[in-house]
């Protein structure tokens, strides 16, 4: 596709020489040449205001001039239009080795020699604006593939959490009681982590990550996962299991919430002492999106009635949580959590089961 400015007046033209002559020259072969998009200036100091302005296609450049030669605008080019592509031809009548290097170091594609040879000018400038419009169509194709990726992207994260979202949705089924549970949680967390300053990329993850934490009791028995009654040695043993199925129902996966999910699944339960479970870990070894669904899955299991218990008053909830500082939980959370508490009350007075 043609770039908008090649439309009716063809390309942008600029000439920069202090020469009047040489202008009025370089226009006429232009002209008779049917470039008539063309714009001259013979102040050097211009250039740069110049071509922000007119955003030229083609830069015709003189080399020798006063104040400002074409090496201290090349320079100048350099260091403040990094984000522009323009084809420099340099009008010189040098033709010393050491000048035209220094030039194509400084970025000048090509040279018109004075005086000028109209055919030799006319094919040089014809080059340059290929190059111009060859650059200009693959950004426009590079935009076009960038569009189509950015949509692509979206799509698969659409679908992923469209899926993530019936995961969970199947974990309800198992047990009604978890549906407001995994919504705190996840918001709890979410907002744990931007408290402690994460990544806004880790921040979200780990909103529906957390959500996860539980996925494992899926495969958990019904006569044990819905019991009425307080759950014994042996059942319990058998619920502990969650976490490992947890790990492996989300294990392998390429999404990054779904490997997150996969950590807080399998950690969720250890202990900052390491007298947790599965693994035992402890401290720092214990991921730290763990280690943050831990402290808001106990804050949340404290103040919610189940079959089995009844809800915790809130003082008695925030006294077990400090009372499990450094044993139970990572100590920066905990105080992070514990100073922000009224965060996480009105999520539970929002989201009552």
């Amino acid at each position: 596709m043609t770039d908008i400015s090649y439309v009716d007046l063809g390309p942008k033209i600029l000439i920069v020489d202090d020469n009047p002559t040489n202008i009025i020259i370089l226009k006429k072969m232009l002209q008779i040449n049917k470039y008539k998009n063309i714009r001259s200036i013979t102040d050097s100091e211009q250039t740069i205001g110049t071509i922000k302005e007119y955003l030229p296609d083609l830069l015709l450049l003189d080399l020798r001039m006063p104040v400002m030669d074409g090496f201290d605008v090349l320079k100048q080019i350099r260091s403040e239009l990094t984000d522009l592509f323009i084809p420099i031809i340099m009008i010189t009548a040098q033709n010393d080795k050491e000048s035209r290097l220094k030039a194509l170091e400084l970025g000048v594609n090509d040279f018109i020699g004075k005086p000028f040879d109209q055919n030799e000018v006319i094919i040089q400038i014809k080059n340059a604006v290929e190059i111009k419009l060859r650059h200009n169509r693959m950004n426009w194709q590079n935009r076009i593939l960038l569009t189509r990726l950015e949509a692509e992207r979206r799509d698969i994260e659409e679908l992923q959490m469209d899926l993530i979202k019936r995961l969970l949705k199947a974990a309800e089924f198992r047990d009604n009681s978890t549906g407001e549970h995994i919504t705190r949680i996840g918001l709890y967390v979410s907002e744990l982590a931007k408290l402690a300053k994460q990544p806004e990329r880790f921040c979200d993850n780990i909103l529906y990550a957390s959500m996860l934490h539980d996925i494992g009791k899926i495969g958990v028995p019904d006569n044990i996962l819905l019991k009425q009654e307080a759950l014994t040695q042996e059942d319990w043993e058998i619920m502990k299991q969650h976490t490992i199925k947890g790990g492996l129902i989300l294990r392998d996966s390429h999404s990054e919430i779904l490997k997150m999910g996969e950590k807080i699944a399998i950690s969720h339960h250890e202990k900052w002492d390491g007298s947790g479970y599965p693994n035992g870990i402890a401290g720092e070894e214990i991921p730290l999106e763990s280690r943050m669904t831990t402290i808001c899955d106990v804050f949340d299991a404290l103040l919610s009635s189940r079959s089995y218990k009844p809800s915790w008053s809130l003082d008695m909830t925030i006294s077990e949580i400090e009372k499990g500082r450094g044993t139970y939980f990572d100590p920066e959370i905990t105080d992070l959590f514990l100073a922000n508490v009224d965060i996480f009350i009105s999520i539970v007075n929002d989201y009552l089961e």
